[in-house]
């Protein structure tokens, strides 16, 4: 390591080097998801790149001292036995160093890396070579202003990197190399040398003291009318002297919330300078209002509109990929796309997840994540006879299956799905005394207890979301005879438009319900094929029925008699 005044001169003299002859190292760390001191390095990965371009590739994983939590090892696929025979920071870091030497430090989220690496060079007593780092987050902060949300992947998939693997070191070292390059042009557009990269990451706004600024006032374009435009819900669309699309919106309100985006304690957008045109569509409803805003967003692509509909991170779904081998339940923010079936929403992820953990030991199904792996020997859960242990490799499919249709049919027959699987542990347990288990039967005992306490925190019913074809009848905010109807059917948004169509249009309600259910075809006993592009409509609806239980639903089945007198009213 050179000394102190030399290790000065190199880094002045890095910074001073053109960044398009510049050298990169993009560095990624996976720790044991512990804080503070008790955080521990456990895979390291690097990726050289040069002149935009990615180069050779480095990784290892690291022993650390305190065990790996079960959390931890399911996230990033790193187990304990793997890093067991694994090289301790002694051996990793020297080579790392070597790495370093002469290129910039690059990675996701700059600041917490440097702090995982110089913790764990500070534990062997090597002194960190303090490299110029740069973070990719910043620079996408900088150079992508209108991507609002900057985690690792979702930037990958903004720029068209493929992503194949997420939360290991190379697989994420790759894909930030991969976003480096991709921004390199503009880059090197926006600084000549090092330090000026550095410093456009880093630039930070002055606070103003005393009393806060006001923005100045953005008078709207003449071209703009707002007078046309209505006061009912909606979607506005701005556009420029071209006709393209610029901003997509949604109000209750059209007409108030398009002149707001020009108020004076408003902040200007960038596209607000090319409005020049602005016109609307017309809902019934706010929930048609936000259905319309989705679909123009996706259909149009505008640059002022930097994300769709927002997740209400309160709900979550059980679901279940029926096209994988050996199917697992699982806990996610959104339903599954593509066949498969997906209970919920559900408002409160730590008890669905218990839920799961309960239902995978009740059926015998596997704990594990989508991919399979193989053992010699069962998993602790198989031991306990828990899992069915397809990871053997002996398991005749049909009896996992059964298993599993046993457990999704609970809740895809209609109805509340809870109140079966408490009939069916109390059976099991009913069962098991009469055949003197008695140690089952208490076991059993517990359990529909617990799942008793579950349900009912839970709340509602649980069912799977293609059970029931449905038709939701939302009104408008102020004249309620206006509605808009939506029909869900087959676990999909099948068709929607005004409850009371126009005089052009002589089908009744009735009549175009009968349309939906064959458009959308009968769910079958188990299953659902949601098309993926589908999902986010799903996630309005069910974001809207919670915040407005009041909303008329029907029951399309047991309510086609009466859909025209109920939608009325």
């Amino acid at each position: 390591m050179p000394s102190g005044a030399a290790r000065i001169t190199e880094i002045v003299t890095l910074l001073e080097e053109a960044i398009a002859t510049a050298e990169f190292l993009v560095v990624d760390t996976e720790t044991n998801g512990l804080g503070g001191d008790a955080c521990e390095m456990t895979e390291v990965g690097a990726v050289l790149v040069g002149g935009g371009e990615l180069h050779d590739r480095w990784s290892s994983l690291v022993r650390c001292n305190r065990p790996l939590g079960r959390g931890i090892q399911r996230f990033t696929g790193i187990t304990q036995e793997m890093l067991a025979d694994a090289p301790g920071l002694e051996e990793v870091l020297p080579p790392l160093v070597e790495l370093l030497n002469g290129r910039v430090l690059v990675a996701h989220n700059a600041p917490f890396d440097r702090r995982v690496l110089r913790r764990a060079f500070e534990l062997i007593g090597l002194q960190w070579p303090n490299p110029p780092v740069l973070c990719t987050a910043a620079l996408a902060r900088k150079l992508l202003p209108l991507q609002s949300r900057r985690g690792l992947g979702v930037l990958a998939d903004a720029l068209s990197i493929e992503v194949d693997t997420a939360h290991r070191a190379l697989a994420d070292a790759e894909t930030c190399a991969r976003v480096l390059c991709a921004l390199f042009p503009r880059l090197c557009a926006n600084a000549v040398t090092i330090a000026d990269a550095i410093a456009i990451t880093t630039r930070r706004r002055r606070r103003t003291t005393g009393r806060k600024r006001r923005t100045p006032a953005l008078s709207p374009p003449p071209q703009l009318d707002f007078a046309e435009l209505p006061k009912d819900p909606g979607v506005y669309l701005f556009r420029d002297d071209c006709g393209r699309v610029l901003y997509v919106g949604k109000s209750i309100s059209i007409r108030s919330r398009a002149r707001a985006h020009f108020a004076p304690s408003s902040v200007p957008a960038d596209w607000t300078v090319q409005a020049t045109v602005v016109d609307y569509q017309s809902t019934n409803s706010e929930l048609g209002a936000l259905v319309l805003e989705n679909r123009l967003i996706k259909r149009h692509r505008p640059p002022g509109n930097i994300r769709l509909a927002r997740r209400d991170e309160r709900l979550c779904y059980i679901r279940c990929r029926l096209d994988i081998p050996f199917p697992i339940l699982e806990v996610s923010s959104e339903p599954a796309a593509g066949h498969a079936v997906t209970i919920g929403p559900l408002q409160g992820r730590r008890l669905a997840n218990e839920l799961v953990e309960q239902l995978d030991s009740l059926f015998g199904l596997r704990h594990c994540g989508r991919r399979l792996p193989r053992r010699e020997h069962p998993s602790a859960y198989g031991q306990m006879g828990r899992c069915l242990s397809p990871c053997l490799g002996d398991l005749d499919p049909n009896l996992y299956r059964r298993r599993l249709d046993e457990a999704l049919g609970l809740f895809t027959a209609g109805g509340d799905g809870g109140q079966r699987l408490l009939a069916h542990v109390r059976a099991q347990m009913h069962a098991a005394a009469a055949q003197q288990l008695y140690e089952r039967a208490a076991s059993l005992r517990r359990r529909l207890r617990r799942l008793g306490l579950i349900l009912e925190r839970l709340g509602g019913a649980l069912e799977a979301t293609h059970a029931r074809s449905r038709l939701i009848l939302a009104s408008h905010p102020v004249d309620a005879s206006r509605q808009d109807a939506f029909w869900l059917v087959g676990g999909r948004l099948v068709d929607w438009g005004p409850a009371h169509p126009a005089p052009e249009d002589s089908r009744t309600l009735d009549e175009r319900t009968q349309w939906a259910l064959t458009r959308g075809g009968r769910a079958g006993e188990l299953g659902a094929h949601v098309p993926p592009d589908e999902i986010d409509e799903l996630r309005i609806l069910a974001n809207y029925l919670a915040a407005h239980p009041e909303t008329t639903e029907l029951v399309l089945e047991s309510a086609a008699g009466r859909l025209s007198q109920t939608a009325a009213r």
